[in-house]
């Protein structure tokens, strides 16, 4: 087969006006596996143009999106190394820099064209998945899984591809061999030196399958609320609730406690403190409260009370307890109770408001004789 080529690739070169050889044979053979690889590339490209035109595709969208370039550079390395591997020895032994130059941009390609291969897989694994809500407890479970098993690939293909890469050259073989020959040293340091890196890794495993957090999380850390918005082999960021970003080492979430407000279910209860004085009616104000309550979507219907929880010298402390489906919710509904509970009472019993009260007292006092 290799004499059939090198023949017709020879016959070509006398058509084109030039005197063929083994070498000029050997690059127009090169250059027609990358020229064949470029035709494949734009063959299949069109074709799922043409698939997409007539119907729309999520999938070839994603595909487009992050595996076009390394498909485009991955076909034409492939062909480039296939027609090094056919050529004559003698061509090699002459032009060794382009065996080399195919080895490495094949090792190249194909770990680029894998690594976008597997985020390609993450996305149509989660596209029907919404990690927006707190009651998709088992999608973000899911998408918390699939993300971190993808990273963790993606470190192995790229670990793998840059051995192989060193491997094809002679000096990493002898830096190689140095190593081995002081294994015992090395391996120390290197345990030294990995021990957090592997201790975040393990972390990171135990995290992904205990499920501590997943994904758009509710969580309180270092005394801020936020939501978990990305998991990484060494980190975890949390979007805080002012949009800042906290960034802590993913060993955090195993070895601190911290609050986690969606970890089963995401319904919270929310509280609201009145300081009243003792002639309110509490049970006046806890049919109000009731009516507001009833009459918020965001109360969930779940829990509800309204209760003296403290007596002070000057007042009582009235607590208000509502639940919604989930933080943000609550938030919102205790806010909404306070602005309409307090407004009744203003209105209705307006004696009752400490303010008031202090008011009063300072126009009752008796003038003093200047």
């Amino acid at each position: 087969m290799q004499q059939q080529l090198d023949t017709w690739i020879r016959e070509v070169i006398r058509w084109a006006g030039f005197v063929p050889n083994r070498d000029l044979s050997g690059w127009v053979l090169l250059i027609i596996a990358v020229l064949a690889g470029i035709i494949v590339d734009f063959i299949v490209t069109q074709a799922l143009t043409f698939v997409a035109k007539r119907r729309t595709y999520q999938t070839l969208q994603i595909l487009k999106t992050h595996l076009r370039w390394a498909f485009w550079t991955f076909v034409p390395s492939l062909f480039f190394l296939l027609a090094t591997n056919v050529q004559s020895a003698r061509f090699i032994r002459r032009h060794p820099v382009a065996d080399k130059t195919a080895e490495i941009l094949f090792l190249v390609t194909a770990t680029w064209l894998f690594v976008q291969a597997l985020k390609v897989g993450e996305l149509i694994l989660i596209r029907h998945y919404d990690t927006t809500q707190d009651i998709n407890l088992s999608q973000r479970k899911f998408v918390t899984q699939v993300r971190f098993i993808r990273r963790i690939a993606v470190f192995v293909v790229i670990l793998v591809g840059a051995s192989l890469l060193l491997i094809s050259f002679q000096g990493s073989r002898k830096v190689g061999l140095s190593v081995l020959t002081s294994a015992g040293v090395v391996s120390v340091l290197i345990g030294f030196a990995a021990q957090k890196t592997l201790g975040n890794l393990l972390a990171g495993i135990q995290i992904a399958f205990n499920q501590q957090i997943r994904l758009d999380d509710a969580v309180v850390v270092e005394k801020e609320w936020g939501r978990i918005e990305e998991i990484n082999l060494t980190n975890v960021i949390v979007r805080l609730w002012d949009r800042r970003r906290l960034i802590l080492p993913i060993t955090y979430f195993v070895e601190t406690p911290f609050e986690n407000w969606t970890r089963n279910d995401a319904s919270i209860i929310g509280t609201a403190f009145f300081y009243l004085d003792y002639t309110v009616p509490v049970d006046r104000i806890r049919e109000k409260a009731r009516e507001i309550a009833e009459n918020d979507p965001l109360w969930n219907g779940q829990s509800f009370a309204v209760q003296v929880t403290d007596t002070q010298p000057t007042c009582l402390v009235l607590r208000v307890l509502v639940s919604a489906g989930d933080a943000p919710s609550a938030f919102d509904l205790r806010c909404h109770m306070r602005e309409q509970l307090l407004a009744f009472i203003r209105d209705e019993y307006p004696h009752t408001l400490p303010q008031t009260r202090l008011m009063l007292a300072e126009e009752l006092r008796p003038k003093e004789i200047s």
